[in-house]
């Protein structure tokens, strides 16, 4: 053990980081069945207070952190936000509003825009009202829409996120439509990543591969025709690739998440992987965390790596892949991540793949949609127990 309470790390200074995500809370007016917040989050309804936030910024800046994102949860829920914007401004951040729009109202965004805040990135479900409002169990779609209007009426680059899935994805073409409509910058399509809620609802958001190929084909022929009148990002669902994502750009590289307790996390999902001590910027300097905690050396750099990744050419590329979703899928966060087509376990995701195109419905899975509430989150915690 060093001075700083961790293992001693031999290794080099690893580089710092780029990007902090606050996580301020895990309280939402929303219950999106994909969600990454902690299955468990109703277990722990701690918050680091608005100094303490404050703390993790100053520190993150020295550490070399540039942009700062405001998430949650909701984090409109927090009355300290704009507070928070502030100190962001001042230390020099590039700083982003993660938001569901529940909460934003002209006086806040107002405030916001005054004090400084750089970007808003704002979710929608769907294109309809009525899936909107189902996905996220709350009727938001109109509420949305008019927070759409402020955020275009305050200049803010419009940057629109709908997170696709089995439901969805069929609604391409309507959700672009709307995205010019509403005179939108950036257009984030990003299909489910299944961990989290998303995991627990995989066999009802999976889609065919047929849904995604069209999909696919219809931003393609959208870009085409729009050229850059929007900007749209189609992030294709990792099990229907043959070679994974560089997941965060590496685990310990350029990302690092606090959550609303002020656990310390190398990405979103991380709390999933079992046997894993993610120390608390309340007991240690984020500067100790990420240089010397166990947390964010385990999977750093390569020497982690099992084969095929310790000797595969594209090591340096995708990192091995995501952490999270080789445990998800083989039990073992070490191993390769089975999206990948050289891992021994990467035919348990294509049989998962073809489980999705024999059904003819999503509806007909045996377990009900688990729409994220606090009942569930508990329901969820007592069976795991």
């Amino acid at each position: 053990m060093n001075a700083t309470g961790f293992p001693e790390n031999s290794g080099q200074a690893a580089p710092p980081p780029l990007w902090l995500l606050a996580e301020l809370t895990y309280r939402c007016p929303l219950h999106c069945v994909f969600c990454y917040n902690p299955l468990n989050y109703a277990e722990n309804k701690k918050e680091l207070s608005t100094a303490q936030w404050i703390d993790v910024m100053r520190q993150a800046r020295k550490l070399g952190a540039a942009q700062l994102g405001f998430s949650g949860g909701e984090p409109l829920l927090r009355d300290d936000l704009e507070d928070l914007i502030e100190e962001g401004r001042k230390l020099g951040y590039y700083t982003n509003l993660i938001t569901s729009g529940i909460g934003l109202t002209e006086t806040r965004i107002a405030r916001m825009r005054q004090l400084g805040l750089d970007h808003i990135q704002l979710s929608f479900q769907d294109s309809t009202r009525e899936m909107n409002d189902f996905l996220s169990s709350t009727k938001t779609f109109d509420l949305k829409s008019r927070v759409a209007k402020l955020i275009k009426a305050y200049d803010y680059p419009m940057v629109l996120n709908v997170v696709l899935h089995r439901y969805n994805l069929d609604h391409v073409a309507r959700i672009i439509d709307m995205a010019l409509e509403m005179g939108v910058e950036y257009l984030e399509l990003a299909n489910t990543q299944y961990y989290g809620w998303g995991l627990v609802n995989r066999a009802h958001l999976l889609p065919t591969r047929e849904q995604v190929e069209k999909a696919e084909a219809i931003v393609n022929d959208y870009r085409a025709r729009i050229g850059n009148r929007v900007k749209i990002l189609f992030v294709v669902p990792d099990y229907f690739e043959e070679r994974p994502k560089a997941c965060m750009n590496g685990w310990g590289s350029v990302f690092l998440a606090v959550g609303a307790d002020g656990t310390a996390l190398p990405c979103h999902a991380a709390r999933s992987l079992p046997g894993m001590d993610f120390p608390n910027v309340t007991q240690y300097s984020l500067n100790d965390i990420w240089q010397h905690s166990d947390a964010f050396n385990r999977y750093r750099g390569d020497d982690w790596m099992q084969e095929p990744c310790r000797s595969c050419d594209e090591r340096k590329k995708d990192f091995g892949g995501c952490r999270c979703q080789a445990y998800a899928l083989t039990g073992d966060a070490a191993g390769a991540d089975p999206v990948c087509s050289k891992s021994p376990h990467h035919d348990e995701v294509k049989k998962i793949v073809l489980h999705a195109r024999s059904r003819d419905d999503a509806a007909s899975t045996e377990e009900p949609v688990l729409f994220r509430t606090d009942a569930n989150s508990r329901l969820f915690f007592e069976n795991k127990s």
